[in-house]
């Protein structure tokens, strides 16, 4: 099974890049972020036509997840992060697929920090953090997977030093990410390839792509009863250069059966 994430930025007006990628790269589950449409206005006809179906969390203007399945089932089990009942932000979704429970999310960026959104940001992953604590209690294969608007550690980021007082790689912010991993996840990019410098987003300025001066911020954590499974995973690179693209690549895992 060949799992993928991509944070689409735009999910309409990127549709051109998102289907000739779901016609080229054919993964079996998609999770997309940033959709930047309400839930009515999602393309659902052409990604039917493309061979998927699918579910979605929109938001107007801002947000928004969705998971794709291609030949396979989505049963959705819950959208929406539990623990703040007046967050309205569409982050999170969370649906039983191939007998995986895949838990798509779009971590808040956090900037400018600090203030009231890294706030935000560090009250939404101990959300997450709790979330996935309980997950892993339910003892099935579990994947947590979208865009954390996180870098790990410095392999993660072209020039760490620029990036210090950034909400993705502040100090506390890195912390809550190792501190979710602690509980027992696997970081599929980093269990394959530990020492490789691997960026999943490139921004749009300064030549950011042609120069490979990029972050990685997009994840697939692993629960132990599906981390054995993993066999290969990578970055459609290649997609960050077409016409009209997002700011970041696809990401994928293939899993053994």
């Amino acid at each position: 099974m060949k799992v993928a994430t991509y944070n689409v930025n735009g999910v309409n007006g990127r549709l051109p890049v998102l289907l000739r990628w779901l016609d080229e790269a054919k993964p079996d589950v998609v999770c997309l972020q940033e959709l930047k449409a309400p839930s009515e206005k999602f393309p659902l006809e052409a990604i039917n036509v493309a061979g998927y179906n699918a579910i979605w969390h929109g938001q107007q203007r801002w947000n928004g997840v969705a998971i794709l399945a291609r030949s396979l089932e989505i049963e959705e089990v819950g959208r929406g992060l539990p623990g703040d009942p007046e967050d309205t932000q569409s982050r999170y979704i969370e649906a039983m697929v191939g007998g995986i429970l895949i838990c798509c999310l779009y971590l808040p960026n956090g900037n400018p920090a600090p203030g009231p959104k890294l706030d935000y940001k560090l009250k939404w992953f101990d959300r997450l953090t709790q979330r996935a604590a309980k997950l892993l209690e339910f003892n099935t294969p579990v994947i947590l997977v979208g865009d954390f608007n996180v870098m790990p550690t410095e392999l993660d980021v072209y020039k760490p030093e620029r990036w210090v007082d950034d909400a993705l790689f502040r100090p506390e912010v890195r912390a809550a990410f190792h501190n979710l991993i602690a509980q027992g996840w696997t970081d599929a990019i980093r269990k394959l390839y530990p020492d490789k410098i691997i960026y999943t987003f490139f921004d749009y300025f300064r030549n950011a792509y042609q120069r490979n001066a990029g972050l990685r911020i997009d994840h697939f954590l692993l629960s132990p009863q599906i981390e054995g499974k993993l066999k290969a995973a990578g970055v459609d690179l290649e997609v960050r250069g077409w016409e009209k693209t997002s700011d970041h690549c696809p990401v994928w895992i293939e899993l053994k059966k």
